[in-house]
């Protein structure tokens, strides 16, 4: 199925090509909401956004008032072919008046197929449709013509209210980020467009309002719904300081937030981006049926024609008028409605029902890919772990001065963005600024480096103490946590240990997984014997501890070489590579690294393992469902086709091969929406 009605923002009518309708509604609501110029007025804001909201209820009316129209000329016509058959409706009373009830659906399908001719697309779905009911009129099947075109148009209504219904989910990430916020200028409150806030404005945050751009706390604590960005329903309490994102809403007090990253960079502005960009990356199966309709359509015209014409050499009461009806009936059935608009529509259906939970898929590529995934491979910190850091134990060598050197650490760990830095900021408490710390230089899978006080300070693993040539006096495998190793101008200084506590949900998603029949391995670049600990508690069989960002990379290389599927879920700058390496790179979007979430393929909005499972149920569902419709198409139609080759279907049999299909099809493709894939 297609529409054929679209508008532009003058409201000029548009065209769009079969199969292209979809995308034309994703586009429309991902990217006209927010393609105004930077600083216009609300009004300018509220009517744009309106019009964009429009255009689907407009284009469904547009398709439904012609459909009524002919389907009461039509069902007028029928009663008095019946009462006055053969008396004053006849002839071309008769005619004109079928052909009346015609033009309101038909002659928007002869015009696109007037128009893909003139771009060159001579074979399409409208062609097939046009010489079908021409046809029909020609050999005086008059109300099956009409039937054909009505019907089709009423799969159009049906099918632009299945595409309206499996955008809703989509929808409501954009209205999460308002238009507006108040700033704070010389104490006086402004409302300005949020795209003209600077990093560093003071945003003032009344309550029930949804913050616009990512920012700190400036105020002692707030209280927010985060579920547009997370999904969890519970309030979550901020504290001064801490990270606060675009889209989550004030519950109790006025709060003051101060903005940290421009509006285009926000957290919410990077996930409707990556929902955006989702309607480009086309599944195999999407893209197989799209070529296969492009050969398909030529060859089922070439046998129409076949149909028509052969017999004649064969047959001995050959009548041209039967065998041609025959053919029209064969052109009807073998449009590619249902294949060509129920895939893409499915796979739009699994994108919002996993956004609805959480869930970002960049691609409906990427739901064929989860569901076949083998080997789910997991990170620990952040991922399995809350990654929240408390120091459990301080070991500084007597020789040293031990409030001191926690305070370089404290300033040098500043620098990174890593966990550990805020675990020993909450034990050191602020930081120092009269500590002069030079030329910090992060190694990757190992630790920080930097000059404080004109003097050298590492800090990190044992194997960056290693890496220097500093000697130490630490049995590692006498020590269960995580061990923070610190040398100080080429010396031994002494260590911290920390430890991370394991997600509430993190066994549940094991057990899950296993139960689908799906391996799981942990890989960290943690300590082993941490490593191993956790690994213990989730039942995790296979876990690998004291791994650098290329150690991890060797690891995926060797389970794809045993030709296992894999999945890597990670939230740090170094789990990068192995995102890009592994079939489905999965990111946990909350706490998660940039680098992470733009290099995924999926991204989990709340950092719940236990949306990993999910996400491959419902890419197994997806493709189950469109499996369904193609197999359920090919049948039905296989059927019908054979049937009216040999006489023995009607017009009325081929509507219902072609439009009825697609209907079931769309209906089947908008279930996944309704299901609940949490339980």
């Amino acid at each position: 199925m297609n529409h054929k009605h679209t508008y532009d923002k003058n409201g000029k009518q548009l065209c769009c090509n079969q199969a292209e309708q979809i995308n034309f509604v994703e586009n429309t609501l991902l990217t006209k909401k927010h393609e105004e110029t930077a600083c216009c007025t609300t009004d300018e804001h509220l009517a744009k956004a309106d019009h964009v909201h429009s255009n689907s209820d407009n284009n469904i009316l547009n398709l439904f008032l012609p459909a009524i129209i002919s389907l009461i000329l039509l069902i007028i016509a029928i009663v008095l072919d019946n009462i006055f058959p053969q008396t004053w409706f006849k002839g071309w009373l008769r005619i004109a008046w079928y052909i009346l009830a015609y033009i309101p659906v038909g002659f928007p399908v002869l015009k696109e197929a007037i128009q893909n001719i003139r771009k060159g697309e001579l074979f399409s779905e409208f062609l097939l449709m046009s010489i079908a009911t021409i046809g029909a009129f020609a050999i005086g099947e008059y109300p099956e013509a009409v039937a054909v075109m009505l019907f089709y148009t009423i799969g159009e209504v049906f099918q632009m209210l299945a595409i309206k219904r499996a955008k809703v989910n989509i929808q409501t990430l954009l209205d999460q980020r308002p238009d507006e916020v108040t700033i704070l200028q010389n104490n006086e409150a402004k409302i300005i467009n949020s795209k003209c806030v600077n990093i560093g404005d003071i945003i003032q945050l009344r309550v029930g309002e949804k913050l616009g751009l990512d920012g700190e706390l400036l105020s002692d604590n707030a209280s927010f719904n985060t579920a547009a960005l997370t999904g969890e329903s519970k309030p979550d309490t901020k504290l001064k300081g801490e990270t606060v994102l675009a889209g989550m809403i004030n519950l109790n007090k006025i709060a003051q937030i101060k903005v940290t990253t421009a509006y285009s960079d926000s957290k919410l502005s990077k996930i409707l981006k990556m929902v955006q960009q989702a309607t480009t990356q086309k599944a195999p199966t999407e893209l197989f049926i799209r070529k296969f309709a492009k050969i398909y359509t030529p060859i089922v015209v070439l046998l129409a024609i076949l149909i028509c014409i052969l017999p004649y050499l064969f047959v001995a009461n050959y009548e041209f008028s039967q065998w041609l009806y025959r053919s029209l009936i064969f052109l009807v059935i073998s449009c590619p409605c249902a294949l060509v608009i129920s895939i893409p529509l499915g796979y739009f259906g699994g994108i919002g029902a996993a956004s609805k939970n959480g869930i970002l898929f960049k691609g409906s590529n990427f739901l064929d890919n989860i569901a076949t995934i083998q080997n789910v491979v997991v990170d620990k910190t952040g991922t399995m772990t809350e990654g929240i850091f408390k120091v459990q134990e301080v070991n500084i060598k007597p020789e040293f001065n031990k409030e001191q050197i926690l305070h370089y650490v404290n300033t040098l760990e500043s620098k990174s963005t890593h966990p550990v830095a805020t675990a020993i900021q909450n034990l050191v408490g602020k930081i120092d600024n009269t500590i002069l710390c030079e030329d910090v230089e992060e190694i990757s899978g190992y630790g920080l480096k930097a000059t404080v006080n004109s003097k050298e300070l590492i800090v990190g693993n044992c194997k960056l103490l290693d890496k220097f040539s500093i000697p130490y006096d630490v049995d590692q495998t006498s020590i269960v946590y995580t061990l923070i190793a610190i040398a100080y101008d080429k010396r031994f200084a002494g260590y911290l240990t920390i430890a991370d506590s394991i997600k509430e949900d993190a066994q549940m998603t094991i057990v899950e997984l296993k139960e689908m029949g799906v391996q799981t391995t942990m890989l960290s670049g943690d300590k082993n014997t941490v490593v191993q600990f956790v690994a213990q508690k989730l039942g995790i069989a296979n876990a690998f501890g004291d791994l650098l960002p290329e150690d991890k990379v060797n690891k995926i290389k060797e389970i794809i070489a045993r030709n296992e599927t894999v999945a890597f879920v990670g939230d740090g700058v170094n789990d990068a590579p192995v995102i890009a390496l592994s079939n489905v790179g999965i990111a946990m979007g909350g706490l998660g690294s940039d680098a992470a979430i733009e290099t995924a393929d999926v991204v989990i909005q709340d950092d719940k393992p236990s949306k990993i499972p999910l996400a491959i149920k419902i890419g197994k569902q997806t493709k189950k469902i469109v499996l369904q419709n193609i197999l359920m198409a090919f049948f039905v139609k296989g059927i019908v086709l054979l049937l009216g080759a040999g006489g023995l279907a009607t017009m009325w049999e081929a509507v219902f091969a072609d439009v009825g299909v697609a209907l079931l099809a769309i209906l089947n493709a908008i279930r996944i929406q309704k299901m609940n894939f949490a339980n």
